[in-house]
């Protein structure tokens, strides 16, 4: 392989303007087919196999029309204190607003009246109105949401407190600021590591052109694929990320293999051949994670992970031809003004990553146990993980929808923010008994009388539970519900769906773990000819990705620092929160391990002593590593300071397992495990080692073949 990238390298280099043109239109086609493709509404959100689905898809098959899946939204009514909502001027407000709401949409199913819907509270302080959408959150349209804010803002002047509630004012989160915020610290780390302004700017414009073709790839399929809005977030991180990874190592390998006095040429080449081989196999490993997710069976999940898979080949491949095709346009210029001259020695000078690597291998016994035992340490909160999805009460007192769901709380009880919907495949008679054994039960508020359809066939109960719909016990109240009750009787609604979408992910965890590991596992075997190797770059991640679910934990359930870092609200973490972490930082995590043990391996197999290698390889590659780890932190980080609860505790989950896994696991514990292995580290049974094709990831194969190839060139010139 080394010697296929070696050649590939030294193409891009002498036909860079041909590879940046190819870029460019790719592009510039990618860009217009965003621009001209329709308007992308919303991937449809479904849990395969799961109870809540299944009554909702009856929900659709026997209530055609009613909008089982769409939107809903509550306009909560409070009076002023010592009033009620039963006053004559307060009732003429609320059937005012009735009617507007009626009228501004035609996206709209049904909007109640609460003085004949029975919502008004018992003290008559509050009232709410429920609205119900034809179409999910994503897909009403901007006049539909304008018309919902208008109505509430009418009566919020005539002596009311009027507050909007529901997901029919959910919105993909503006997230630019965050993006930027990540750029601009890369490129500070870049100008620091390098020294060099076109050093510095050459990932960072190779990372922006790679997420610009992958995104606008993602936004001109949107309708084709059905690809939600949060595609292209998950895919703009992913490959932000790692796209700057990437570029760094080709160029940093570059200006290494200038500073041995290569030729310009010849030193792309052997970058691309040396550290693009270490970027295929990280970038093979971060793809195995992303698709990966569809063990889950969440279609949402699987398209998400699929896309964002596609960035990271492109970044992948933008590494291995674009960069080079630019260092041939950046000349002498990637190299800083300090090293112009006499960078030849530049490299062989102790630095930061020399001393820390000869002081881990002289004490590794204490790196390891402090290393292992901090991890621990902060990995125990995640003992007490909680799951669920955020609701309306995780969102800031300064929204709308968390004032309206603290006013119905207030009025109506915490349960009354997440009612059930009990649906009954039967007649009258068997949804009449669904209702009495519901009854029986505990953990109710208000059970309504069963509404059946038009042919009597099947009907509707609506359950309200005594707490709020992320508590365990409206989770008791929903599994007791299906205990009680036959296979005729389904549960389901927003409250339902979450804790059947949190069992799901409960459930898939283990057998994703397993094969992302396993085939990572069987990957790094064969990048690195070592069984030990790849085994403790598994249980490392492991170890960093628990520790980075008990500082999550710690935060957003606990509440620990919660102020630090805008949680005003804590409560369960969300289901797919240690599934996407497993999966993404695996991948960004074994990024580490490719680049820092492959110059490791490859020290050794040219003839080091084991402890030399590890000091060679912290030599080259600790400054490229901790430089890359920073960039991710920050690109991760800069989502943190976003309103959305969700898109928060990713970003603080992410950043803060890249910072676990990079400084301690492979920085700290990695070194000290291969110290004490000594020279079992690299351990291969031989009938293994007759069955792994050789990868050459160290380049043996591609120094024999540029030798062999400067032998031949005097003889050619004789002929």
């Amino acid at each position: 392989m080394a010697t296929f990238l070696y050649k590939l390298g030294r193409s891009a280099f002498r036909r860079r303007r041909l590879v940046a043109l190819l870029w460019v239109a790719l592009l510039a086609v990618a860009g217009i087919g965003a621009a001209t493709a329709p308007v992308a509404t919303s991937s449809s959100f479904s849990i395969p196999g799961t109870e809540a689905q299944r009554a909702f898809d009856l929900l659709e098959e026997r209530f055609p029309g009613a909008g089982a899946d769409g939107a809903t939204a509550r306009v909560v009514f409070k009076a002023p204190e010592g009033q009620k909502m039963t006053e004559a001027g307060h009732k003429a407000v609320v059937e005012e607003t009735v009617s507007a709401l009626k009228s501004g949409s035609d996206q709209i199913v049904s909007v109640t009246d609460p003085y004949t819907a029975q919502a008004v509270s018992r003290d008559g302080s509050t009232a709410y109105v429920s609205v119900a959408y034809k179409v999910n959150a994503m897909e009403l349209t901007d006049e539909t949401r304008e018309a919902l804010t208008q109505a509430g803002e009418n009566a919020q002047g005539k002596g009311l407190t009027v507050e909007v509630g529901g997901d029919a004012l959910q919105t993909m989160p503006e997230t630019g600021a965050g993006e930027i915020v990540g750029v601009v610290i890369a490129g500070i780390v870049l100008v620091l590591t390098f020294g060099s302004l076109v050093a510095a700017g050459l990932p960072l414009l190779t990372a922006i052109i790679g997420v610009g073709i992958g995104v606008s790839s993602i936004t001109a399929l949107a309708n084709v694929l059905d690809l939600g809005s949060t595609t292209s977030t998950l895919a703009m991180m992913i490959g932000l990320a790692v796209g700057i990874d990437y570029a760094l190592f080709i160029v940093s390998r570059y200006r290494a293999e200038l500073a041995e006095g290569r030729e310009k040429e010849d030193a792309a080449g052997r970058a691309v051949g040396t550290a693009g081989s270490a970027v295929v196999f990280a970038g093979l490993t971060v793809v195995i994670a992303l698709v990966g997710l569809a063990v889950v069976n969440i279609p949402m999940l699987t398209k998400m992970g699929f896309a964002a898979a596609g960035t990271v080949v492109i970044a992948v491949l933008i590494a291995l031809t674009l960069i080079p095709a630019l260092l041939g346009f950046a000349g002498d210029k990637v190299v800083g003004r300090k090293q112009r001259k006499g960078t030849a020695k530049a490299s062989d000078k102790p630095n930061g990553g020399t001393r820390w690597a000869r002081f881990v291998i002289r004490r590794p016994v204490m790196v390891l146990v402090v290393g292992v035992l901090g991890l621990g340490a902060i990995a125990l909160p995640a003992a007490s993980l909680e799951m669920g999805l955020p609701d309306d009460g995780a969102k800031p007192t300064s929204t709308s929808e968390r004032r309206a769901y603290d006013a119905l709380s207030d009025g109506f009880g915490p349960g009354f923010n997440g009612p059930l919907l009990v649906v009954v495949d039967g007649d009258k008679a068997t949804a009449d008994r669904a209702v009495s054994t519901i009854k029986g039960l505990e953990g109710w508020a208000a059970v309504t009388p069963a509404t059946p359809n038009k042919a009597g066939d099947a009907a509707m109960i609506t359950v309200i539970p005594k707490d709020r719909p992320s508590s365990t016990a409206t989770e008791g109240l929903v599994h007791d519900i299906r205990d009680a009750t036959g296979d005729d009787v389904l549960v389901t609604g927003a409250t339902a769906m979450n804790i059947d979408f949190s069992q799901k992910m409960n459930d898939a965890l283990v057998p994703y773990l397993a094969l992302v590991v396993g085939l990572a596992f069987l990957l790094l075997t064969l990048v690195f000819r070592s069984v030990l190797v790849p085994l403790k770059a598994a249980l490392g991640f492991l170890l960093s990705v628990v520790a980075a679910l008990g500082a999550v934990v710690a935060v957003f359930q606990w509440g620990w620092l919660g102020s630090l870092f805008g949680v005003e609200q804590t409560g369960p973490i969300m289901s797919m929160m240690p599934i996407f972490m497993v999966g993404v930082v695996f991948g960004l995590a074994m990024d580490y391990e490719v680049f820092l043990v492959t110059r490791m391996r490859e020290a050794y197999v040219h003839g080091e002593r084991p402890g030399e290698a590890i000091v060679t390889g912290f030599r080259h590659s600790a400054r490229v590593v901790v430089a890359a780890a920073v960039i991710m932190i920050a690109v991760f980080s800069g989502f943190i300071g976003m309103t959305d609860q969700m898109i928060k505790m990713i970003g603080f989950g992410l950043a803060v397992a890249v910072l676990f896994d990079a400084f301690v696991v492979r920085m700290a514990i990695v070194p000290a495990v291969l110290a004490l292995l000594g020279h079992k580290a690299w351990w291969l049974p031989k009938w293994l080692d007759r069955i792994l094709p050789n990868v050459d990831v160290e380049g043996e194969g591609l120094a024999e073949h540029v030798s062999t190839e400067g032998a031949a060139k005097p003889d050619l010139v004789k002929a």
